[in-house]
């Protein structure tokens, strides 16, 4: 048999190609109920609290869930499979994630927007680091290991949803200890210049690759 470049292919190096296949779909498709049940609890506990910022963590599972479900309809082509649409799309959910997050910084900077303090919020968010973190290690492990792009840009994704817990954490903590109001914004404002950095790569990626769709 051959791969996507005409050379042939082992029927072991298949079966590995395979089984990390048959892994990132696990592992999107976590991500997706995850971030559905993280989504909703963030909306709902941010409606209650009056809580911009949790409202804009729900926002932020919605993104989570289209950059997931891109990785699935990309996988169930084949490992290597539609690759050249996939990274443009992951590109974009980068995208709408470094403006949604620069648009709700910058108004909580002139605003002077303190983010409001909710127990349902900090638990939230330090659950979502012990169960997110293993996640992305594994996605972006597992995206190597098959030289899937797609897999690897969506694991940074993850991992810019971990740094806007640990912002938000952070800027709470700061908040309440030192009068801080700022930290927050500032520090999802860093995030929002990675966001714009990684899209710009898978942006850029995506031309690299040919599109066997």
């Amino acid at each position: 048999m051959h791969g996507h470049d005409g050379v042939a292919i082992e029927p072991a190096v298949l079966r590995d190609t395979e089984r990390l296949r048959r892994r990132g779909l696990r592992l999107a498709w976590f991500i997706v109920v995850w971030d559905v049940i993280e989504g909703g609890v963030a909306v709902t506990a941010g409606l209650a609290a009056g809580s911009i910022a949790l409202v804009g963590f729900g926002i932020d599972s919605t993104i989570e869930v289209f950059a997931a479900a891109v990785v699935i309809w990309q996988l169930r082509g084949g490992a290597h499979a539609r690759m050249h649409t996939a990274l443009r799309l992951i590109a974009i959910t980068f995208f709408v994630l470094a403006a949604y997050v620069a648009f709700e910084s910058v108004r909580d900077l002139v605003g002077q927007d303190k983010a409001g303090e909710s127990i349902v919020g900090i638990v939230l968010n330090v659950v979502a680091l012990a169960v997110m973190v293993p996640v992305a290690i594994a996605q972006r492990r597992t995206g190597r290991e098959l030289e899937n792009q797609v897999l690897v840009a969506q694991s940074e994704e993850t991992w810019l949803s971990n740094y806007l817990s640990i912002s938000l954490l952070v800027g709470l903590g700061l908040n309440a200890a030192f009068g801080l109001w700022w930290a927050d914004p500032v520090a999802a404002l860093v995030v929002a210049g990675i966001a714009l950095r990684e899209g710009r790569e898978a942006w850029n990626e995506s031309r690299k690759q040919d599109d066997s769709e």
